[in-house]
């Protein structure tokens, strides 16, 4: 008979704020407040990445779930919508596609709109691929809205800092507890080899039954004190270092993030109401930080407002996610560089995987043992999405981009990339992030080609074809011709607290 009735309540010690921490004490709290006992610790004097500021739709789903509401977000952070990426001179110099949140066309039971497309440019009509999606036209246009009504598919660019600080207090008022202090040691048990507690340079002890790892990349609890073992992914995703600052905004306020490929690396531009952030991602292994500092400042959207940081990262991920009472969350769990803004998103799955696995005894070791094999399946599917991106190159203008192009790949992707080719079928499996037209457009738009399509299309007439193609995009047209531009949308939407 079970005795969750009877049971205390749980003590979760989140150590470590930031985006992570807040966002975990949001979640749990909302969720499972009435039968847990949080105390976050953090420290004042430790600074946050806190670059993390370009999220993909989930987050709206996310928002939902823990009750937050949009407008109070978004002028809280200095928020504004995202309906994608532009990735910039990825397949060759000069080249230029928007991954963007929507679907493509309409698909059906037997395949999806790829093959109807394709039938109709073999018989010399359906215009570009991208005219069927009503989120890359908007975003094309520099146009947004929402309402109630509304189905679009968007997420959010966000000021990270602002943010954590907007989820402290949705927590604190929910009932978490912020503990000031730096992390000086952490108590395991000498019998079973679980947390007992954790001390603080003041000497004072945190004792908690289930421990959450959000200390970043230093992963205090699960590598230092654990001895949890780190997977290193380099050799497909070798980006370590990046550069970030600050500008001004720019007239343009796009509805999307820039992803643009530079010598060795990419660079980012995320458009918030009050400013731009920016950030050059790199391989040291091919450019000093010098070298990536000018070219970041050589291609500001506007007027500096910081000073440069420089942040250094290895990609890979935990073996465990869970070990013994202990979870991590966020960047001491594993990182695999930000060109699909997967961070934050990773975040908040971990959190409200974690709420529907919350374990209610001591006995967790199978409970951990599914936790991370949800984490590595979910973990992998984005590293094969990501190194995609690098590897389906054409580039050939310097060492790096030659370098991508000859590297060995997982057979998982080249699974996948060989079944496009072969037949035009992209799909999205179990846990999955990025969906059948995620990597449709990717494929696309790096260079990869189908030699052949499911034969769907064959089985309409031409005119009956040529008609629901024409009334599809004339559909997207006029929808997006009736839509705000983004900034004026944002201005009477939610217009930043100053």
């Amino acid at each position: 008979m079970s005795d969750n009735i009877s049971r205390p309540k749980t003590r979760v010690v989140i150590a470590g704020g930031g985006t992570a921490g807040w966002i975990t004490a949001a979640a749990l709290s909302s969720q499972l407040g009435v039968i847990l006992d949080i105390i976050l610790v953090e420290s004042d004097a430790i600074g946050t990445i806190g670059v993390g500021e370009a999220t993909i739709p989930t987050h709206c789903a996310f928002h939902r779930l823990i009750g937050v509401n949009e407008q109070e977000f978004m002028r809280a952070t200095g928020a504004s919508f995202k309906l994608g990426i532009a990735f910039e001179n990825w397949g060759r110099i000069g080249d230029r596609y928007i991954h963007s949140f929507g679907q493509i066309g309409k698909p059906t039971w037997m395949a999806d709109f790829y093959p109807m497309w394709a039938q109709a440019k073999a018989l010399g009509f359906g215009g570009d691929l991208d005219d069927y999606c009503y989120e890359l036209q908007a975003a094309e246009a520099g146009k947004f809205a929402t309402s109630e009504q509304s189905n679009i598919s968007y997420a959010y660019h966000l000021d990270a800092g602002k943010y954590a600080q907007f989820l402290r207090k949705k927590s604190e008022k929910a009932g978490v507890t912020r503990q000031e202090g730096k992390i000086d040691d952490v108590q395991i048990n000498s019998e079973n080899g679980t947390i007992e507690s954790i001390i603080l340079e003041d000497g004072s002890k945190v004792e908690g039954d289930i421990f959450i790892d959000c200390t970043g990349f230093r992963a205090l609890l699960m590598r230092q004190a654990l001895g949890v073992e780190f997977d290193d992914w380099s050799a497909w995703l070798p980006m370590n270092r990046a550069v970030a600052l600050q500008s001004e905004g720019n007239a343009a306020f796009l509805p999307y993030t820039r992803a643009i490929a530079r010598d060795c690396g990419w660079q980012w531009q995320i458009p918030l109401q009050h400013r731009t952030g920016n950030g050059h991602v790199f391989c040291s292994d091919f450019m000093d930080d010098d070298a990536a500092l000018k070219i970041l400042m050589d291609n500001l959207p506007g007027k500096a407002l910081t000073d440069p940081r420089f942040i250094g990262f290895q990609t890979g991920k935990l073996q465990k996610a869970w070990e013994k009472n202990c979870i991590a969350i966020g960047l001491s769990g594993g990182f695999m560089e930000p060109l699909e803004s997967t961070s934050i998103h990773l975040i908040q799955i971990a959190v409200t995987r974690l709420i529907k696995m919350f374990p209610h005894n001591d006995n967790m070791c199978k409970l951990a043992a599914y936790y991370n094999s949800e984490v590595d399946e979910e973990y992998d599917s984005i590293k094969d999405f990501l190194i995609l991106h690098y590897f389906a190159t054409q580039r050939d203008d310097t060492e790096f981009w030659k370098s991508r192009q000859n590297m060995s790949i997982p057979d998982s992707l080249r699974e996948r990339i060989e079944l496009y080719k072969e037949s035009g079928i992209a799909y999205q499996h179990g846990l999955d992030l990025f969906r059948v037209d995620s990597w449709h457009q990717v494929f696309r738009g790096q260079g990869i080609e189908a030699q052949s399509f499911h034969p769907m299309g064959q089985l309409f007439p031409p005119e009956t074809l040529r008609k629901a193609l024409h009334d599809l995009k004339n559909n997207i047209t006029n929808a997006v011709q009736k839509m705000p531009p983004h900034k004026e949308f944002v201005s009477q939407y939610c217009a930043e607290i100053t």
